[in-house]
């Protein structure tokens, strides 16, 4: 059995129905080949139609201004995409305003995150599974599909990929003229100027009405479009037009009658197309987009050997492509699927405003509505065609993906960036404070959404001070501590180990990332202590980079990385450029080849399945913990009680601010939501669920200050993971061009030259840390606390922020946030251990029996039964290999165990070299997952039937 195949046993007739078979008598049923004949039209078949020209009294950049075009947009996400076909890469995350806190005004696709599948459901690979991904799109009515006579089924348009050229518009706009069973209305989504922001609800009202006419009317394809944009006509928001039409539609039982076709001028990245797409749009037209290229062509801003044409086809293949990785996020692998799922959640909008317009979406925090946005699209058109003397000329210059003066906020400005350099290597406590003090008033500044959050202090909640002293010390602090996952071959050699001696020397924990760790950094001391440059959490990715018996032995915590925070659905990313020699033996991969993780551990399509790989990681090393790592988006809690019912010892919530090597422009900023609603959530459910005590809850992703630490805390996490900081620490500037191998201070580089420059030492991470511990020492103090467990999940210790002026801001909600469960007889942080059922396993048996091998590496031969409740046989034997001999192993066939029956789950995962499995019988999923050099032989009985090599599932 294959996959795509299935079998039908066919009991009344005693026989097995092939796979051929099944799929041939269904498809000769009905006459499909004829229905589809007489039903589907082609767009590329129709003849050219010449495109309609845009209003002559409106420039390109006032449309462009009108729009929220920024130089960043043309010069970061377009102009890649138009010479490369491939969208544009970043690194370093995001640390700007979520949409709600921003001063600046904000498309309204900026607040919608996409969705991810994190182990309930696997994401699709969507470079090695292409052949299942589709971008066909179907304009006009659908037919009913219980009609299988086929009375009722109406032709539908065929359109390849859902973005539409200027060219493919038309032909869609004139194809009454050419097939009598189409009809298309072109419905004007721009209202007067002169009625202001204000003007905005009757005008969404009055589209909805002309929708519902034309399709009474007997018109199959409306054409929703912004052109008439001008100094006079404001555009409805194109994804707020498409939404409300779509919705209003639905209501009145109208919309499998029409397609929806988007002309406009906003669209311009993958994100705001997948957003259109998920809210109803089944085809696209970025005019604006295109006439910006064309423009930039012209001016020479792109490369001159690319002509007009093909910048166009380039742009549209680039947007295609980003559209299918944000689908396999979600496992989705067509279009069709994908369109009108509404697979989003929104941040800080209304939920009067998200249930009228968007209905169904998820709003955790409260805040924005259809005023806000409204004045902010007449903001934007202000910009286009008011007088301002910055505009005249020229675009504002953005500053989303890095720091610009006059652009969007960031923490990390240059200005904090050296502040907190210049305290840890000066050992300034009171420059550090400066520091602190200025991250605090950036995030008070509606930067992030516990800036607006205020801890209660003693005398606010009826408490005493207490001494700073009497408070638990910052050596116990910081053990709580612990460095993101930063892989080696995103940062250098020096980067790395200085962080794993600056946490090791601390008590806290460092962490491999994806990439493996040298095997000489697991090298004891001569005087038997601990490497210090050892990674005590070693990282479990889906591409396995590095991930034998003998890494994973060596660690204190082995996490298994199902998404990370700056680009979860998809895997981890390794330039080319950065895969050195070392880098390839470290991953066991080719020199100079890119690295690209699959996005779905091809072993976890389910939580029954993570459960199998926690149980194999405790085998073959019981004595560290398992942790999972999640990122944060709603429904997160009901994925992490799973997983502590899957026993894992310990979960990590990340942020969607979290950092990265290299990643996808449009990932950075549109997937995850930030930690402190995920982290709230995560906390409420295994509290009220009753599985709180069993897990360890960390937070990582944007922490820079012992406020932040006390603050994750009051929201329920037991330790607290930094990544960006420790790394600026060590010397980082913020280059963001880690993807580039370019690091001009030898942190996020592979390149001998710049490594040299490396100026960090485990003293400065040290450093930083204590301090932050210090911060923290301090707060609990003020808060009448002596120890963080005091304080952890008591919500009732925050509150929103009075007085916030912010024209955005302040109508953040954050009661569903604030939520206290009320379970007085649970614990509400890590107090028991995991009960792993690994006592009585198998390999206990044949480490006993091995240990002539394992103590003196004379050969041994073994014969047992098997049943199919051994699960994870060789596990725990390899582990004890690998402890004594390293990745070498054993002389081959040392330990050789020949087995008979039926095996369970995980047959000789990780199985050490030396070691040889011979299996009489069958075994079932995962066999020699993770095989580390072993062997492994499995052959049916001798008197059975069965030829092999057919009897596969």
């Amino acid at each position: 059995l294959q996959p795509g195949r299935m079998l039908l046993i066919d009991l009344e007739k005693g026989r097995i129905v092939s796979d051929e078979e099944i799929k041939s008598e269904i498809a000769t049923r009905h006459p499909y080949k004829t229905w589809l004949a007489n039903t589907q039209l082609i767009l590329e078949d129709l003849k050219p139609v010449e495109p309609r020209a845009l209003r002559r009294d409106v420039s390109l950049l006032d449309r462009q201004q009108a729009f929220g075009f920024t130089q960043e947009d043309t010069k970061l996400l377009m102009s890649p995409m138009a010479t490369t076909g491939q969208e544009a890469v970043g690194s370093m995350g995001t640390d700007t305003p979520i949409s709600a806190m921003s001063d600046r005004s904000k498309l309204l696709y900026t607040y919608f995150k996409q969705n991810f599948a994190q182990v309930t459901n696997p994401p699709i690979d969507p470079i090695r599974e292409e052949l299942v991904m589709s971008l066909v799109s179907f304009i006009g009515p659908r037919p009913n599909i219980f009609d299988l006579v086929g009375n009722s089924r109406r032709k539908r348009l065929e359109v390849r990929q859902p973005i539409l050229t200027n060219g493919d518009l038309e032909k869609i706009r004139s194809i009454g003229h050419t097939e009598d069973r189409f009809d298309t209305k072109t419905i004007d989504i721009t209202y007067a100027s002169n009625e202001g922001a204000a003007g905005m609800q009757g005008a969404i009202d009055r589209l909805c009405e002309r929708a519902e006419a034309a399709v009474a009317g007997g018109y199959n394809i409306i054409i929703l479009s912004d052109r008439q944009l001008g100094p006079d006509r404001i555009a409805i928001p194109a994804l707020l037009a498409t939404a409300a039409v779509h919705h209003h539609l639905i209501r009145k039982g109208l919309r499998t009658s029409v397609g929806l076709v988007v002309e406009s001028g906003e669209p311009r990245e993958v994100h705001h197309f997948c957003c259109l797409a998920g809210y109803g749009a089944e085809a696209i037209n970025p005019y604006l987009a295109f006439d910006t290229l064309l423009d930039m062509h012209k001016r020479g801003e792109l490369p001159a050997e690319v002509d007009a044409n093909e910048v166009v086809s380039r742009y549209i293949k680039s947007i295609g492509k980003g559209i299918l990785k944000v689908m396999s996020k979600m496992g989705i692998s067509t279009y069709q699927s994908y369109c009108g799922a509404q697979i989003f959640d929104a941040i800080g909008l209304k939920t009067d405003f998200v249930q009228k317009y968007f209905t169904g979406t998820a709003t955790l925090i409260e805040g924005v509505g259809l005023e806000e946005i409204a004045a902010e699209t007449v903001s934007r058109h202000a910009d286009g065609f008011g007088n301002d003397p910055v505009l005249r000329n020229s675009l504002e210059v953005g500053g989303e993906y890095m720091f610009r003066m006059r652009g969007e906020a960031h923490i990390w400005s240059p200005d904090a960036v050296a502040t907190l350099q210049h305290a840890v290597r000066q050992g300034s406590w009171q420059t550090f404070k400066d520091y602190s003090a200025q991250i605090d008033s950036e995030t008070a500044r509606a930067q992030s959404i516990r800036g607006l959050f205020k801890i209660r202090l003693a005398e606010e909640t009826g408490r005493k001070k207490v001494a700073l002293d009497a408070v638990m010390s910052a050596a116990d602090i910081v053990k709580r501590f612990s460095t993101g996952a930063m892989s080696f071959g995103s940062i250098s050699r020096e980067a790395h180990t200085t962080l794993a001696r600056a946490m090791n020397a601390i008590g806290g924990k460092s962490n491999t990332g994806e990439g493996g760790e040298e095997a000489d950094r697991y090298l004891p001391l001569p005087g038997g202590g601990k490497n210090p440059e050892r990674s005590a959490i070693k990282q479990v990715a889906s591409g396995r980079f590095g991930v034998t018996a003998e890494y994973l032995v060596n660690s204190d915590v082995m996490q298994i990385k199902v998404a990370q925070g700056a680009k979860p659905g998809e895997g981890g990313q390794l330039p080319g450029h950065k895969v050195d020699a070392t880098i390839a033996k470290v991953r066991h991969s080719t020199p100079g080849v890119g690295l690209i993780s699959p996005p779905p551990h091809h072993d976890i399509y389910s939580i029954e399945d993570l459960a199998q790989l926690i149980y194999d990681l405790k085998n073959v090393n019981p004595a560290a913990d398992v942790s999972v790592k999640l990122v944060s988006e709603v429904g997160v809690g009901t994925v992490a009680a799973g997983v502590a019912k899957a026993r894992a010892d310990h979960i990590t919530i990340s942020g969607y601010d979290g950092g990265t090597g290299a990643s996808p422009l449009t990932s950075l900023k549109h997937a995850g939501s930030p930690w402190e609603m995920g982290l709230a959530e995560t906390h409420q459910t295994l509290v009220l669920n009753g599985l709180r005590s069993r897990v360890a809850l960390q937070v990582d992703g944007g922490l820079r200050t012992g406020r932040d630490v006390v603050i994750g805390a009051l929201l329920g996490a037991d330790e607290f993971g930094f990544s960006t900081a420790p790394l600026i620490a060590a010397g980082c500037i913020m280059m963001r061009k880690c993807h580039l191998n370019t690091c001009p201070v030898g942190v996020a580089t592979q390149d001998p030259v710049l490594r040299k420059r490396f100026k960090g030492t485990p003293e400065h991470v040290i450093n930083f840390f204590f301090y932050v511990a210090e911060e923290v020492r301090a707060l609990l103090a003020e808060m009448g606390y002596t120890h963080l467990d005091q304080i952890i999940g008591d919500t009732d210790l925050l509150e929103k922020r009075a007085l916030i002026q912010h024209w955005k801001a302040r109508g953040l909600d954050f009661s569903k946030m604030f939520f206290k469960p009320h379970a007085p007889h649970e614990a509400v942080h890590w107090t028991e251990r995991q009960k792993h059922p690994i006592d009585d396993v198998l390999d206990r048996k044949l480490i006993e029996l091995a240990k002539p091998a394992l103590e003196a590496r004379q050969p041994v031969s073994i014969e047992l039964p098997i049943r199919n409740v051994d699960r994870s046989t060789g596990a725990m034997l390899s582990g004890e290999v690998a402890k004594r001999f390293k990745h070498k192993g054993l002389r081959e066939d040392t330990i050789s165990v020949k087995l008979t029956g039926t095996a369970g789950q995980s047959f000789g995962a990780f199985l050490a070299r030396g070691v040889s499995f011979e299996l009489i019988g069958a075994g079932n999923d995962y066999v020699g997952k993770g095989l580390s050099g072993g062997r492994i032989v499995i052959r049916p009985p001798e008197n059975t039937k069965i030829v092999a090599a057919e009897s596969i599932i």
